[in-house]
């Protein structure tokens, strides 16, 4: 029995979700469920994406994820199951939603999902909860050890998945340039691609002050200095930061508010940020 974990962007306001787990334990009742989150934007399959990488392999080999952001349903997408170069199963639409985690974890096999096998009897002539009556149901039998991978249906090219178009981070001259890929949703802090290696090539230390500029398109949004703070205590309440998140990547926040709203910034490849030595000194 693998642990089986949901992600979606359902949120908790009806029982989409508990329709899921509902299909689930009607596979096994024995089946240890969790959720990833049921908060992503409406339609975000990036934020999906980027949601499975920041998880995934803190979970164990074998554990099955159901994620299920698809602004696709009933259309010719792919209904696909992923299988990491660490064990893990993704259930889910081919759209985008493994970019990330094929990017830095690696995916092995794929298999295109089966549906006259691997689907909720009675649900056949349904074609708006593939969540409910595809994936929840598939990830379940998986889980459950009631079919194998191999059995889920014909195997695919992991080369043949969708990826989402990602801008690679970089060195330019005496800065590091990448983008603002998402936000620490409660708290505001802008996560980007910036590696912390990658950083490292600047020679900034902590405690040294670095210089940021943050564009949306060509409109330069925040152009200052700040920090570079091991923690959030290495700056006073209410003073910017840069850090090293919990993916090993470059993030900026204010201590005790919410950056995000501070500057109204967003995310995606059109929100740019470079950073390097302080030059106003």
């Amino acid at each position: 029995m693998a642990p089986l974990v949901f992600l979606t962007d359902f949120g908790m306001d009806d029982g989409a979700v508990s329709a899921m787990y509902g299909v689930a334990y009607g596979v096994d009742p024995a089946l240890n469920i969790s959720d990833l989150t049921h908060g992503i934007t409406p339609y975000d399959v990036w934020e999906a994406s980027y949601r499975l990488v920041q998880t995934v392999n803190y979970w164990p080999a074998g554990t099955v994820f159901v994620s299920v952001v698809d602004p696709g349903v009933g259309s010719d997408r792919r209904s696909i199951v992923a299988q990491t170069a660490a064990g893990h199963l993704i259930v889910t639409p081919d759209n985008g939603t493994l970019t990330h985690v094929r990017r830095k974890s690696g995916i092995t096999g794929v298999r295109i999902i089966d549906e006259t096998r691997n689907r909720l009897a009675g649900s056949e002539q349904s074609y708006t909860f593939y969540g409910r009556d595809v994936y929840a149901y598939t990830g379940a039998r998986l889980a459950a050890g009631a079919i194998t991978f191999e059995a889920v249906g014909p195997a695919a090219e992991p080369d043949s998945i969708i990826e989402l178009p990602i801008t690679e981070a970089r060195r330019q001259g005496e800065r590091v340039e990448g983008t603002i890929d998402v936000l620490d949703v409660r708290f505001g802090s802008l996560w980007t691609n910036i590696s912390r290696e990658l950083f490292r090539t600047l020679g900034i230390q902590f405690g040294q002050r670095a210089e940021l500029t943050i564009t949306n398109d060509t409109r330069t949004v925040y152009r200052n200095t700040m920090i570079y703070a091991q923690s959030f205590s290495g700056v006073f309440v209410g003073e910017p930061l840069l850090y090293v998140n919990s993916l090993d990547c470059m993030a900026v926040a204010i201590n005790q508010g919410s950056f995000a709203k501070a500057y109204n910034i967003g995310v995606g490849n059109s929100w740019k940020i470079a950073v390097g030595p302080d030059t106003r000194r």
